[in-house]
């Protein structure tokens, strides 16, 4: 029975050629997209599953309600007393730094070693990595011990048992505890070495406000979540705040409301890469990862609806076959399973095809995403063929159940021509496969133009032939070291102007605090700057004077803000320069606002931009030692000579030994658009995917259905009808069915894609332009895809169709 069931099979395969081959690239074209999206998506889950304690391991982030935004810092003074009265914290680890690089001396070399981490004591509880020399009891005990990675070990001594060795960095000598082996697993915490930043804690351990770490906890087994979070509210955030808001005259829920933060969030270690809020090692995305897998899983939809069309489509072709082994005692189950059958060959064999195919692109979707993904997870081969097996069942069942439902008696007779079964079913389907297709078209353009705009967006400066280098050797006084090569880096050919800024577009670097003034506090970024940075950035002046590096009082407490500042305030540019307030970091002061500048951007275009204060550089104590860069605008007629000329400097003359660290802000801050401009290409992708797909589909099926109309428009044609009546008529009915597709399918996406612009603080107005087109462009293709069909059908041979009429 299975024989004759597969030669049945074949056979229908030979003589529906055209609809086999589009069943099979359509298949395969979905099943391909569906795995390497199910790739990406179960990569960005595997991260952190090595470590063993993963279960316990929580990332803090905290939530302020006056922003309704999450944070990703804690002070120290707040997880230490999270351990010392929440029953349910069993320990925490601070870290300060990542990515951090030294010039390290060791006996033999000196070698610039990067991608290190500041981090608490109790480190590698929470990170147990192999260890291969030394201990990890006491490893970060102290302020004057490393812990090494294998790979750093090498670098610096050749070998990995170094345990004992001293290395120098940072004018300081420093043992080495302890080397470890970093998990060839998916993770984000990969430090290279790691160091203890004492001094640093010892300064804010009584510091509640200053935000200065990240922060990870251990639970104890069976801790209940909820209650860690209300003790949290309770125990640390209340009673920070009854203890600040005494001095202030306000209530402890004012306070909150103002300073925050009001409520905290735990997220589990391996969730953090996709699930956190808000994370210390990189933004989490999961929002476009789940957009991308539905969009995977709709192509694979419509390649199934395809099949369905196409096997109702075909239904007249089995008819008398269906009559015949029903006649002769075949069972309504016998010739579903028959159907089905043949539905899984096919599906099968997409299945093969889509794996080769998966292998063969997966080399470049790894460089699109920059990993290293390999087809051996078995979960990628599991949930893929449950897709198969889905598409069987999907595309399978409903023809199957169709076709068994023919009356014999009926079919036998001839008049299965004359029965509309199926054709509301093959209409109905059609029109979802062209909703998805219009969503696509939709979807694709309106993503195409809010990237499009970003790109084209007046940034508020700058940034082109304007280079900005970085110091790695630290200096006791960067400030010193900045105004020298301030002075000696003029002289270089090439140099046309230099400045120092601490908010620069793109770097990602950024501090903030408080800013009060009476009964109100906003939190804005500090920017802090040399006197003519914002004219060296182009930024415009709206009201009021630049700083004026005459006059004393612009050195002590006058500054400029920008206008989200005097917006966050609700002030009228007149009140702002008349005001005075008082900054988180210099409380005692009185701050006066000398101008305001125009907004400009220096995080990215999805976020809103931020109150910024600028002052100089000099005006508190602490902002001096922070100066980390140097920003020169080069001569637009011989970058690059002047670039080699910049570098033999700085290697020669300012940090021997170290590399010479520099970007063009320009470039810089367009690297925040890689990530839209990534989820265009795919979508462009896609869309063509889907396409592709949906019209290989309606050719196919208007083909078998305009044959099925043959003898009609071989009547016609004997009457008189013109070429033009007859192909008008036979594509009429799709034009109809793509007219609804699309109308439907217009506000499902203007909802949708309105959703996905409102992640975005600068967004296009939802354009007309995209529905119009996709209404114009799908009638256009289903007229050009059907019409060939129908063409042909225009010059069929009369006497083979009206002979035996």
């Amino acid at each position: 029975m299975l024989n004759n069931w597969l030669k049945i099979a074949f056979i229908n395969y030979k003589k529906n050629w055209l609809s086999t081959i589009i069943n099979l690239f359509g298949l395969t074209i979905g099943l391909t997209g569906f795995m390497l999206i199910l790739m990406h998506w179960n990569d960005e889950e595997s991260f952190e599953k090595w470590n063993p304690k993963k279960d316990q391991i929580y990332s803090f982030q905290t939530y302020h309600k006056t922003e309704n935004s999450y944070g990703n810092n804690i002070s120290y003074p707040m997880a230490k007393r999270a351990k010392e009265v929440i029953p349910g914290i069993q320990d925490y680890v601070l870290f300060n730094g990542s990515g951090m690089g030294f010039k390290m001396v060791t006996k033999n070399k000196t070698v610039y070693q990067q991608d290190g981490m500041t981090a608490s004591d109790s480190f590698f509880n929470f990170f147990p990595f192999k260890l291969v020399a030394g201990s990890y009891k006491d490893a970060l005990k102290g302020g004057n011990v490393i812990a090494l990675s294998t790979t750093a070990a090498k670098n610096l001594f050749g070998k990995t048992n170094v345990a004992g060795e001293t290395v120098k960095f940072d004018n300081k000598d420093f043992v080495v505890t302890a080397v470890y082996e970093l998990p060839k697993e998916n993770t984000q915490i990969k430090p290279e070495f790691v160091i203890n930043p004492v001094e640093l804690m010892k300064g804010d351990e009584n510091q509640w406000g200053n935000f200065n770490y990240g922060c990870f906890f251990m639970v104890k087994n069976g801790a209940d979540l909820d209650l860690i979070r209300q003790k949290f509210i309770k125990d640390i955030f209340e009673y920070r705040a009854k203890q600040d808001s005494e001095s202030s005259g306000q209530t402890v829920q004012q306070y909150l409301e103002l300073y925050g933060p009001s409520d905290s969030l735990l997220t589990p270690l391996d969730k953090i890469k996709l699930h956190a809020k808000a994370s210390w090692f990189g933004n989490p995305d999961f929002k476009t990862l789940m957009i991308l897998f539905i969009l995977s899983v709709l192509i694979v939809v419509l390649s199934a609806i395809n099949f369905i069309n196409l096997k109702t489509a075909q239904a007249s072709q089995r008819a008398k076959e269906i009559g015949v082994r029903k006649a002769i005692g075949s069972t309504k189950s016998n010739l579903v399973l028959q159907f089905l059958l043949e539905t899984f060959v096919i599906c099968m064999a997409s299945y093969l095809l889509a794996l080769a195919l998966t292998e063969l692109l997966l080399p470049s979707f790894n460089k699109f995403y920059e990993k290293e993904m390999k087809m051996t997870d078995w979960h990628i081969y599991f949930y893929s063929f449950a897709m198969v097996i889905i598409v069987t069942l999907i595309s399978g069942l409903i023809p199957a159940t169709y076709l068994s439902n023919f009356k014999a008696i009926e079919t036998l007779k001839g008049n299965f021509a004359r029965s509309k079964h199926g054709v509301w079913l093959r209409n109905g389907i059609l029109t979802l496969q062209l909703i998805i297709s219009s969503f696509f078209i939709i979807g694709g353009l309106i993503v195409n133009q809010q990237v499009k705009y970003m790109m084209n967006k007046d940034l508020g400066y700058n940034g082109k032939q304007i280079m900005m280098i970085n110091f790695n050797e630290n200096h006791p006084k960067p400030w010193l070291k900045y105004e020298r090569l301030k002075t000696e880096m003029r002289k270089i050919k090439g140099v046309a102007d230099i400045s120092y800024g601490e908010a620069v577009p793109g770097s990602g670097r950024a501090s903030s605090s408080n800013m009060d003034y009476m009964d109100k506090s906003i939190q804005a970024q500090h920017g802090s700057m040399d006197y003519n940075y914002l004219q060296f950035m182009n930024v415009k002046l709206k009201k009021g004077r630049w700083l004026d590096p005459n006059l004393a009082s612009d050195t002590i407490t006058n500054v400029l803000v920008n206008e989200a500042f005097v917006n966050k305030f609700g002030w009228k540019d007149e009140e702002a320069l008349k005001n005075v307030f008082h900054p988180g970091f210099d409380y005692q002061k009185d701050y006066h606002i000398v101008g305001i500048v125009k907004d400009f951007n220096i995080r990215n275009l999805k976020t809103a931009i931020e109150p910024i204060v600028f002052f100089h550089y000099r005006e508190t104590d602490w902002k001096r030692f922070n100066v980390y860069n140097i920003q020169l605008k080069i001569k637009p007629d011989d970058i690059d000579g002047t670039v080699k000329r910049l570098k033999t400097y700085w290697q020669n003359n300012v940090e021997q030994g170290y590399p010479f660290d520099y970007y063009f802000l320009d470039q810089k801050f367009a690297k925040t658009f890689e990530k839209y401009q990534k989820q265009q290409t795919l979508f462009t992708i896609l869309n063509a995917m889907v396409l592709m797909v949906a019209l290989l589909g309606l050719f196919a099926l208007s083909s078998l259905m305009i044959e099925q109309k043959l003898k009609d428009v071989a009547i016609r044609k004997t009457l008189g009808a013109s070429d033009k009546t007859l192909i008008l008529g036979l594509t009429k009915q799709f034009l109809w069915i793509t007219l609804i597709a699309v109308l439907i399918s217009i506000p499902i996406s203007y909802y949708l894609m309105n959703e996905w612009l409102k992640d975005f603080a600068y967004r296009i107005d939802m354009p007309v332009l995209p529905f119009i087109l996709s209404l114009v462009a799908l009638l256009i293709l289903t007229f050009s895809v059907v019409s060939i069909k129908a063409y042909q059908a225009t010059k069929v041979n009369l006497v083979k169709y009206l002979k035996y009429e």
